[in-house]
Parts: structure tokens; C-alpha cells; sequence
């Protein structure tokens, strides 16, 4: 049964329609007029317990809103929504035992007191028992090297301890459901790493299901075998990593850098991108063309002193579907 479960899930905001000037706001007080719009517009989907999801999509997509539901902070305006068999906002509480949240940009550490004390404070929340309570902070100070800081204030932490400090408070509880809204933004490259580390770790020992949402996509291409793409409200795509590299990545690059200047450098079968005499770049398609086939007609046409084949990388699909919008697999070949 799936830990995590949408049908048809909905949600419209509606807000007061305002009119300019003194008559108007006179006119609003007597006859209101209301505008709709739709954040989040027939989402259905299923996640198994110990997954490890990339939620994804432009601004305004729609993934706030969906974490929002899940989490129980917004009430659907239709559809169905069960998280480990609860509806979060009829069961707030009892929802949020279940779940823990990381928004890269909020921290539920208490501003003024040291590291540790915040940790005591959400033990008492959650009615911890000490034993366990112990025994996930022991872990979670070792994994996050967090024992340099954990007596210092919070406000004097850097972002990256900070970030490790609000990972540690929502796994304290031992959460069957972690959502991770941006958690590595702002980091440094190191900071990025520990972070993606001990995700994947609590993934893998503790079958923790999470679902990150992220504009890193290096989060995701590290992390994530599985993508949902919301664009305008819709998912659009809903499946592994691989397929999705497979269906919109079929154009790979062939560079090759000559050994001499050559013009107008041409290879039947794929498409001069960029040559500045010493080097080239060609763009074909995968599934009408083989790499080393074109590679044999370079050695053989020019020569040559190296080849490089370039894969398209997750980033530059997703900006493409973002840009171009989504298509079928055979119309994205074309």
C-alpha cells in the first residue's frame, strides 16, 4: 500500500477582485467581485514507502502548494489526499508525528539557544522517549559532524551548520516521511556534499520515504531515481531518471579537435553546432544515429587529435521541457 497517496487533488485560491480608486474600494465593500486562480489542478500520484522522489518544476508550478497539502497546512479545494493512511488536515497532529520538513530558507531552531537546547525543546514536543532520543542524536551529531557546535547559539551558526542542525531536528522523531523543500541552497560545494550524503544515507539504513523539492538539479541527478514534473498544476512527467534521459535526451554532442585548422568541418547525419577551425562541435540523435560511426567518418574525413562524446545532461532537459513545454516521446525526438 502506498505511504503516500493523491487522487484528482486540487487547489484554488481565491481572493477579492479589487477595484481602483475611492469608488471602487466603496463599490468592493457592497458588491464583491472574486478571482480564482489554480495552484495545483488534478494531481494523482503514489509514492511506496522508502522512496526517494525529486518533486520538481519552475516558480509558480505548483510544489509548494502539493508539500503544503501533504503536510497539512492547506486544505484541498477537491480530490483526494492520504499520507500513511491519515488525511493531514483532519489529523494535523497525528499527521505531523509521521513526517518531518527542511525548507532551506525557514528553520524550526529556536533563534537564541544553543544547538542542543532546540533539540531538547522538540524531544519534550514529541514526547521522545530519552533512549531513542539519545540514540538518534548520538548518530546524528556523528553524521553531521555536528560536535564542534552543537553548545553554540543558532543565530551564530553559518548557514551550512545550521542547515545540518534543522536535518538532525526533523529526523529526531523518527519520521516515516521526510520533505526536503530546497535544503542544500545558499550551501558551499563541500556543505552541498555532506548534506547529499546523509540524505542518501537516511534513505538507505532507515527506509525513510522523502521527497525533495529543489531547482538544484544536481541534487536530483545525485539522489533521485525517480522524477515528478509539475508545470502549471499538471504533473507532466512521472517516472526514473533514465527515462527521462532517455524520452528528452536523445541529441548527444561529438566534439572533435583537429590536428590543423579545417573549414567548414561536415558530417553526414548530424548537425554542426559550433567550429572555430581547430575544434567542432556535432549534435545528432542518438536513436538515427551511432556515435561510432560518425567517430569513423571524422578519422577518416580530418585529423584528428582528440574526441569527446558529450551526454545531455538532467539540467539541460529539464530547461528544455520548462522552455519548449512537454511532448510526447516521439514528437520530443523529432
Amino acid at each position: 500500500m502506498p505511504i503516500i497517496r493523491t487522487r484528482d487533488l486540487r487547489k484554488v485560491f481565491r481572493s477579492v477582485k479589487r477595484v481602483p480608486g475611492a469608488l471602487g474600494a466603496l463599490r468592493t465593500l457592497f458588491s464583491r467581485a472574486y478571482e480564482e486562480k489554480v495552484a495545483v489542478d488534478g494531481v494523482t500520484m503514489s509514492l511506496e514507502a522508502g522512496e526517494l522522489v525529486g518533486y520538481i518544476g519552475p516558480n509558480g508550478a505548483g510544489k509548494s502548494t502539493t508539500i503544503k497539502m501533504l503536510t497539512g497546512i492547506l486544505v484541498p479545494t477537491s480530490g483526494e489526499i492520504e499520507v500513511a493512511g491519515i488525511v493531514p488536515h483532519e489529523a494535523r497532529q497525528a499527521n505531523a508525528r509521521n513526517i518531518g520538513v527542511v525548507f532551506g530558507q525557514r528553520s524550526q531552531l529556536y533563534w537564541d539557544l544553543p544547538l542542543v537546547e532546540s533539540f531538547e525543546l522538540l524531544r519534550a514536543i514529541y514526547g521522545i522517549p530519552h533512549a531513542q532520543y539519545r540514540r538518534n542524536l548520538d548518530a546524528f551529531v556523528e553524521l553531521l559532524q555536528m560536535d564542534e557546535f552543537l553548545r553554540t547559539p543558532v543565530r551564530q551558526l553559518s548557514l551550512g551548520q545550521r542547515m545540518r542542525g534543522d536535518f538532525a531536528a526533523a529526523m529526531l522523531h523518527d519520521p516515516k516521511i521526510i520533505y526536503l523543500d530546497e535544503p542544500t541552497i545558499g550551501l558551499d560545494v563541500v556543505a552541498k556534499e555532506a548534506i547529499r550524503e546523509f540524505i542518501a544515507r537516511i534513505n538507505a539504513e532507515r527506509g525513510t520515504t522523502i521527497i525533495l523539492t529543489t531547482h538544484d538539479l544536481a541534487d536530483v541527478e545525485r539522489l533521485c531515481r525517480r522524477i515528478v514534473l509539475i508545470d502549471h498544476g499538471h504533473i507532466v512527467f512521472d517516472g526514473d531518471v533514465e527515462r527521462l534521459k532517455n524520452e528528452y535526451g536523445q541529441h548527444r554532442t561529438l566534439v572533435l579537435a583537429f590536428d590543423g585548422a579545417v573549414e567548414h568541418p561536415h558530417l553526414d547525419g548530424a548537425e554542426l553546432e559550433a567550429s572555430d577551425g581547430v575544434t567542432a562541435r556535432f549534435r545528432f540523435n542518438r536513436m538515427q544515429q551511432r556515435a561510432d560511426l560518425l567517430i569513423r567518418q571524422a578519422s577518416e574525413r580530418y585529423s584528428l587529435m582528440d574526441v569527446t562524446l558529450e551526454e545531455p545532461d538532467l539540467e539541460s532537459i529539464i530547461r528544455r521541457i520548462y522552455v519548449e513545454g512537454y511532448a510526447q516521446p516521439e514528437e520530443a525526438s523529432r
